[in-house]
């Protein structure tokens, strides 16, 4: 178990973490006078020299060359690199089209999303409110889809690239940085040489923005970095329960700011769909928490046993050891009659 004050860090490292990434639409929106194409290439760019800083200060390069002589896992991180450049492409663009809140409605469902995945693809068994989070969820997407008259496409999109994100990611096996270092590295060259296109039509707001602009387009970097850097410091030093709680804190920021900062409409059939996503998200909530609940009870009960059967074992080893004829000897016969 991780000490009180190892854990405390944890939890402030992940309300960091998730607070900013619960924040970032209000960075996205300083850049809006880029294209989201724009913004993405710099994003990707400027994060390689981040990752690269970060790589360098912990020392962490012994992984490169055995990653370069396993083509399958080169394959997965070119994979992954797609996957989630669409998925940043996707949530840059509904911040800077006025989509904030079913950006926000695609980092609530993409938990249950990941749920089904585990089904359909990796043949994972359900817990019963597991399968009811998921249909409770798919119900709150019919219900948006049925009042709006078209699919909530973004919110889905974002789950969905996000999930399948998280899916390949788990048959690559590396660490948080160095995953982010691999998949920047992939992303790298291609966003340069779109935005030295840009630059060479006069299209690019790096260089006709101003100071301001070149600068917060240059940071992107770092708002990429450091709440991955702040998530990795708090898994380490959180239970999993506790992070799979943390990461309702992102969406939320996000929903509130469609509300108060975009002054996005919310109608009552949104607020329908939102309900049930969040009854859908609770009840996943309170089963997860259950399950670690009794799984730590079941381990106090067997670590339990294990030590009254380690005092068992003690005792009888005393006792042997106090009694010269063993316990194999069994009981001495009583002297008979002496014979003269």
């Amino acid at each position: 178990m991780q000490p009180r004050s190892d854990q405390r860090t944890g939890l402030a490292y992940g309300l960091a973490a998730y607070t900013m990434w619960g924040l970032l639409p209000l960075y996205w929106h300083l850049l809006s006078a880029a294209a989201p194409a724009e913004i993405l290439a710099h994003r990707m760019v400027w994060s390689l020299p981040v990752a690269v800083a970060i790589l360098a200060v912990l020392r962490r390069w012994s992984w490169i060359r055995p990653l370069l002589r396993q083509p399958r896992r080169l394959g997965l991180i070119l994979v992954c690199a797609v996957v989630i450049s669409l998925n940043w492409f996707l949530y840059i663009w509904a911040v800077n089209t006025g989509h904030v809140l079913e950006a926000s409605l695609g980092y609530f469902i993409n938990p249950l999303v990941s749920i089904a995945f585990g089904v359909l693809v990796l043949r994972e068994r359900l817990r019963p409110l597991q399968w009811t989070a998921v249909g409770v969820g798919a119900l709150a997407v019919v219900v948006m889809t049925i009042a709006y008259g078209k699919m909530p496409w973004i919110a889905l999109g974002l789950a969905l690239s996000f999930a399948t994100y998280g899916l390949v990611k788990k048959g690559i096996k590396l660490d948080g940085i160095e995953g982010f270092s691999a998949e920047t590295a992939l992303q790298a060259l291609p966003a340069l040489g779109y935005l030295v296109f840009l630059g060479i039509h006069g299209e690019s707001s790096f260089t006709t923005g101003g100071v301001g602009q070149a600068l917060l387009l240059s940071a992107c970097g770092i708002a990429t970095a450091v709440p991955l850097i702040c998530f990795g410091a708090s898994a380490v030093r959180l239970p999993l329960t506790t992070i799979g709680m943390l990461q309702y804190l992102a969406p939320t920021f996000q929903f509130l700011l469609g509300l108060t900062v975009f002054h996005e409409k919310m109608p009552a059939e949104r607020w329908a769909g939102f309900a049930l996503v969040w009854a859908a998200l609770a009840v996943l909530t309170w089963d997860a928490l259950r399950t670690a609940r009794q799984g730590r009870t079941e381990l106090a009960r067997a670590a339990a046993r294990a030590g009254e059967t380690a005092a068992a074992e003690a005792a009888r080893a005393t006792r042997t050891a106090s009694d010269p004829a063993g316990p194999e000897a069994g009981p001495q016969a009583a002297p008979g009659p002496v014979r003269q």
